[in-house]
Formats: C-alpha cells, sequence, structure tokens
C-alpha cells in the first residue's frame, strides 16, 4: 500500500462514565516526533506536551467521541468504532490506509487494518492513542467541575474504590453508563 497511513486508537472503553473518544492521526514521516508510545504507559504531563507537538506537527489530526447513550444502546464496543469512525471522516486529507489499534476496524471508505498492540509499534497509532487519552482526561476534568463528589478529576470515570463508594453514595449521574454492571448495580 503507498500513500500515507493514518493512525487510529480510542480512549475510555473501560470506565463507567464519560463518553469513548477516538482520535485519527497522519503523521509526517520524514519528521518523526520522539517519545510517541502507548498513552498508557506515559505521564498526564508526557502526554499532554506530546499531544501539543502531535497536533503541530501531523499532516492532520481529529478527535471525536461517543456519548454515553450511544455506548448504552450500541455498547462499548460498537460505540467505539463510532467514535473512530467520526475521527476519521473529519480529516483533511484522506489517508491511503488506517491502521488501527486492536482486533476490529471501523466501518471506513479506504482499506483498514487491526493491529495488536498497535499503540506500542506503529508511531500514527501511538499520536493517536495520546490525542484520545488527552481528549478524554480534559472531559473527565469538565465533568469533575459539575459532579465534584464524584473525583472523576482522580479517576477519570473507572471503577476504582473512589469512585464505587462515590456511586453506592450519590447514586448515578446522567453520565453514567448504566449499560455497565456496576452502575446497573448501584441504580437499585
Amino acid at each position: 500500500m503507498t500513500g500515507i497511513v493514518c493512525g487510529v486508537d480510542e480512549a475510555g472503553r473501560g470506565p463507567l462514565a464519560g463518553p469513548v473518544f477516538a482520535a485519527a492521526v497522519m503523521l509526517d514521516d520524514p519528521s518523526p516526533i520522539t517519545g510517541l508510545a502507548d498513552s498508557k504507559k506515559l505521564t498526564a504531563k508526557r502526554r499532554d506536551a506530546l499531544a501539543i507537538e502531535i497536533k503541530a506537527r501531523s499532516l492532520c489530526w481529529a478527535v471525536a467521541s461517543a456519548t454515553v447513550a450511544e455506548i448504552d444502546s450500541l455498547n462499548i464496543l460498537q460505540a467505539s468504532l463510532l467514535a473512530m469512525r467520526r475521527a476519521v471522516m473529519e480529516l483533511e486529507i484522506q489517508p491511503a490506509e488506517i491502521l488501527v489499534d486492536g482486533l476490529h476496524v471501523p466501518k471506513v471508505t479506504m482499506p483498514a487494518r487491526a493491529i495488536v498492540r498497535g499503540d506500542a509499534s506503529v508511531a500514527a497509532i501511538s499520536a493517536a492513542s495520546i490525542l484520545a487519552k488527552v481528549a478524554r482526561d480534559a472531559w473527565m476534568l469538565e465533568l469533575h467541575a459539575v459532579y465534584p463528589d464524584f473525583g472523576f478529576d482522580q479517576h477519570k470515570g473507572y471503577g476504582t474504590a473512589l469512585h464505587m463508594a462515590a456511586l453506592r453514595r450519590l447514586g448515578p449521574t446522567p453520565e453514567h453508563r448504566r449499560s455497565f454492571a456496576p452502575v446497573r448495580t448501584a441504580l437499585k
């Protein structure tokens, strides 16, 4: 395959609250960005710095999401693929191929390939992983301002002991995924 490839990844499949985010990134191969890696392996400070560099130096990039309502109606896998498709469709340049982290690819018009652990081995997927994670974390900080008693600034919606205690004490917010078992249990 010749032409420019696009890396695609998501952030936020596992949390109990908030949207799932996805990013699509087309890198300028002659000018590599140093330090790209799976977003989960980087500190928040390093992710934030790399996100600025990725946005400034990539050929193009886009970030999109799927809402909690979409997650609950479709399921988390299909909502993740929807967010990925939205990110790819927002790109200003059409890639020759998309490379997606994981096992599944979104429905897109160009060739697409899934690469297991692609976020650790393909620079464009690593970049997408970072942009998706940074966007989702920023969204969760905004959610924390609305619901400060939940501690979203600390756990970003994941099912930590702190989050579970708040869920039991306060009940779910409108931003909790009701299709996820711990949230359903808290509703009872």
